[in-house]
């Protein structure tokens, strides 16, 4: 009884040398958060309403609010590509970035620490960056004319591809097919493919087995 007296005195007596109260020492360095993810390789990121920043160790947020930043609400943690995000996260120095283009359809990209975009939002799908690689199902397009209602008419070609931290594709690995360029029709392509070491590639082939590639990269 005379323990829990004395805990209950010194509660109700302010700290000597502060006075302060318990809100105003926890003054918040970002407020209103949403959501909160971890830290990754000296940044966390922050949600507030539908857009994310980033705080560094010290609490400052270094990374402005934007709502170009790749996250799922419900991420499928299966999968290689974007679709596995929870919410947006560096590696190797980069952090993936999306970008709607004219044709009503999503490519995706990567950004510095700085927030600058360094890696252009040209992929249909992409991983995060592990030792240096990613890889991405890059496309590409050629004009074959126009239809009678003069529309343009392309013909698209689809490569998955190993990138480096630089953005340079270093590796075709397959072709890919049935990818329908259509906003109303498109469904985003998995990746097939994944760095498992810095001189192996795990591929998945048509009959849905994994094989083992040794790619020449030249990093």
């Amino acid at each position: 009884m005379k323990r829990l007296f004395i805990i209950t005195l010194l509660l109700s007596i302010p700290m000597i040398g502060i006075s302060q109260t318990l809100e105003e020492i926890n003054t918040p360095t970002v407020a209103r958060l949403d959501q909160i993810g971890s830290f990754s390789e000296g940044l966390a990121a922050v949600k507030k309403g539908n857009e994310w920043g980033f705080i560094d160790e010290d609490g400052k947020l270094v990374i402005g609010f934007r709502g170009d930043v790749v996250w799922n609400t419900t991420p499928n943690t299966a999968k290689l590509g974007i679709e596995g995000l929870s919410y947006p996260q560096f590696k190797n120095g980069l952090c993936s970035i999306k970008v709607v283009k004219e044709d009503g359809i999503t490519r995706y990209g990567f950004m510095n620490k700085k927030g600058t975009i360094v890696i252009p939002a040209e992929f249909l799908n992409v991983s995060q960056f592990n030792d240096g690689y990613a890889v991405g199902i890059y496309e590409s397009k050629t004009l074959r004319g126009k239809n009678p209602f003069q529309l343009r008419i392309y013909q698209y070609d689809f490569t998955e591809v190993v990138v480096n931290t630089v953005g340079e594709m270093l590796w075709p690995i397959q072709e890919r097919q049935g990818i329908v360029m259509s906003k109303k029709l498109y469904e985003l392509p998995e990746i097939h493919a994944a760095m498992i070491s810095k001189k192996l590639l795990m591929v998945k082939d048509k009959a849905n087995t994994w094989n083992i590639v040794k790619p020449k990269l030249q990093n």
